[in-house]
């Protein structure tokens, strides 16, 4: 214990925001992969509800972070300098890359409704073609999106984070691919949902995978991921990822299913994130989660140099 049992790690000043950014980031990197996807085989339907869906967790997501800076014109003071050691910096220009690109490809849906002569029946024609182009970029941008925020995390001095740093991004990749299929469960026609489905199975046991990981082992550091707060939304979560692969994979034929699926989808990547955060922030409030770990190492390097 510290003196007089006092916290010792500075808890994260960051706010409800962070999580809310970390999951529709993650919502707008998995639907722009489903988009791109869906341009690749026809499916003109799931690729414009994945483009507009990208397009607006990618808006929804730069208000959250906006918020949490306090002024905007923080965010752009970022963008004077590229330090590939800083996650901040480097997450910074991934959205700053991605959101342009995501922006052209949801535009390039608006293109029918543009007349059909004059300059604007140019852009008609042109408008496509570039939103195809904008599309793919978006999708080859959004891994990085969907996991520099674990490595973000993992980067801080919250002990329970910075010892989660191999499972981090992990969780968070397949919480978007799964949010992404919730978000197109919700928005496209069922005859288009075949590959939702299967990614929504994929993106469910990559994230289960890496939660029960982070959940078990780390040890002593393991411990705010299964109490308190953070366990029970970690907990609810998994509960609703269960519910929402099983409506995945029976609801094929049933609109009302297919919904109430890609709505547990969504809230459990949701409460995924939350759970997350509110796991790292409990393990800065304790100052056994520092002190224990630190005196196990001593011991461990006291006895491989006695070896």
């Amino acid at each position: 214990m510290s003196y007089y049992g006092r916290q010792i790690v500075k808890s994260p000043v960051w706010r409800a925001d962070i999580p809310a950014y970390l999951f529709t980031g993650g919502v707008a990197a998995g639907s722009a992969l489903l988009a791109a996807g869906a341009d690749l085989t026809g499916r003109r339907q799931l690729r414009r509800a994945g483009r507009l869906t990208a397009l607006a967790a990618l808006g929804a997501s730069t208000y959250f972070l906006v918020n949490d800076l306090g002024r905007p014109e923080r965010f752009h003071h970022m963008l004077r300098v590229a330090k590939p050691t800083s996650p901040m910096s480097v997450g910074t220009w991934i959205l700053a890359a991605f959101g342009p690109a995501a922006g052209l490809a949801a535009a390039g849906e608006l293109a029918p409704w543009l007349p059909r002569r004059g300059p604007l029946g140019l852009v008609r024609k042109v408008l496509p073609v570039a939103g195809s182009a904008a599309g793919f970029v978006a999708a080859g941008v959004a891994p990085a999106l969907a996991t520099y925020t674990g490595v973000l995390l993992a980067d801080t001095a919250a002990p329970s984070w910075h010892e989660a740093y191999p499972e981090l991004p992990f969780v968070f990749a397949g919480s978007a691919l799964a949010s992404g299929a919730g978000a197109a469960l919700l928005a496209a026609p069922l005859d288009e949902t075949g590959p939702v489905r299967r990614l929504a199975v994929a993106g469910a046991a990559i994230e289960l995978a890496g939660s029960h990981r982070v959940e078990h082992r780390l040890g002593l550091l393991s411990e705010p991921y299964r109490e308190g707060r953070a366990g029970r939304l970690l907990r609810t979560g998994r509960a609703l990822t269960a519910a929402g692969v099983a409506g995945a994979v029976l609801g094929r034929r049933s609109r009302v299913i297919s919904a109430l699926s890609g709505v547990s989808l969504l809230a459990a990547s949701a409460l995924t994130r939350f759970g997350i955060f509110a796991g790292g922030v409990a393990s800065t409030r304790d100052p056994k989660y520092t002190v224990e770990p630190q005196r196990q190492r001593t011991r461990n390097n006291s006895t491989d140099v006695g070896v």
